[in-house]
């Protein structure tokens, strides 16, 4: 009986610690633009073994899964230098009590539709409200993106209102993010 308990103990340890950690990515998109930023952002956290990514529109997430996410990554939209109204109301639902996202790992990244439409302002908006919350927030791995990832959508060079795409070093510096923020959850163990 001893022995069989003392079993159990160990292999419940034993997998707990190959459990995968789990990022979440979570955006707010209107014309398609945040999402393909939230994919290549998810894409990059998916790089890594032993992560587990799950990317939802911010009308899909619940609250267990916020809780349960070692990493929390958000995307949203500029919106006349702010953060959209859907992403305000996803993060003013979050849990408060009893602290169950502080020390999580928290980063932000967002696309705008020209070049100082306000993406450093939304991205310290995020992060902002996500040291209230006792997360640990982190830019991206270089100092070219020391607030998240962003994305200029509407604005030649950068994309094309034909093609509506996002250029790809938009889209490696979302990758990037992931990444790093994914390297850190394994590092951390949350």
């Amino acid at each position: 009986m001893i022995r069989l308990t003392i079993l159990s103990i160990l292999l419940f340890f034993v997998a707990s610690s190959l459990q995968a950690q789990q990022v979440l990515v979570v955006y707010h998109s209107e014309t398609g633009n945040t999402e393909r930023m939230a994919q290549s952002v998810a894409e990059g956290a998916r790089s890594l073994e032993g992560v587990e990514v799950l990317l939802l529109s911010v009308d899909e997430v619940s609250a267990d899964q916020l809780v349960e996410a070692g990493a929390i990554i958000v995307g949203s939209p500029v919106y006349n230098a702010n953060i959209s109204p859907e992403i305000s109301a996803f993060i003013a639902s979050w849990p408060f009590e009893g602290q169950p996202l502080k020390d999580k790992i928290g980063a932000a990244f967002v696309t705008a539709g020209g070049i100082s439409a306000g993406e450093e302002i939304v991205q310290m908006n995020i992060l902002q409200s996500m040291l209230v919350f006792g997360m640990l927030v982190v830019g991206g791995p270089e100092w070219t993106q020391p607030f998240g990832a962003s994305a200029v959508t509407g604005e030649p060079p950068f994309s094309t209102k034909e093609t509506g795409s996002i250029e790809p070093h938009f889209l490696e510096k979302g990758f990037s993010l992931g990444q790093r923020v994914a390297e850190l959850t394994v590092k951390m163990d949350l």
